[in-house]
């Protein structure tokens, strides 16, 4: 059995956290692989809950979609905040692992939605995200939708 670094167990900790947040509500767990889109879903997903971001949900892709593994939807109080969630998101993943990822809609702050290659994020107000209700299109069948 081989021990993991201590920053490795620290992230491990945390990303449970996010999971055991956001678990009841899709009724997903993240993947325990190691695999490349696995280890980018992590890094998304603590990103997030580090800048506080809100209702943090994610959601597999597998079988549904060829564009990702992974979507993230998640929620930001205000536009501020939702375009300094995912700016400084971009400019992790970047710094952290060398992935570049294409952003829209940074402009507005109203809905970023964020390209990560295997992770796909939208960060929402949570006005807009009860308008256009992306988790009920992309959740697993017999969940409960965030907030509903």
């Amino acid at each position: 059995m081989t021990r993991l670094p201590k920053e490795d167990i620290v992230l491990s900790e945390r990303v449970d956290a996010v999971t055991r947040q956001t678990a009841p509500k899709t009724g997903t767990a993240i993947p325990e692989d190691d695999g490349p889109s696995s280890r980018l879903l992590r890094l998304v997903l603590d990103s997030l809950e580090s800048d506080k971001a809100e209702d943090v949900v994610p959601i597999p892709l597998t079988g549904k979609s060829e564009m990702a593994d992974f979507m993230v939807i998640a929620s930001g109080r205000s536009s501020r905040q939702v375009i300094s969630l995912s700016e400084k998101l971009v400019d992790r993943l970047k710094a952290e692992i060398g992935q570049t990822c294409r952003m829209e809609g940074k402009e507005n702050g109203d809905w970023v939605l964020i390209d990560c290659g295997d992770v796909v994020v939208h960060i929402f107000r949570p006005e807009v995200r009860e308008f256009y209700q992306l988790e009920k299109m992309w959740m697993p069948s017999g969940t409960a939708a965030a907030g509903g």
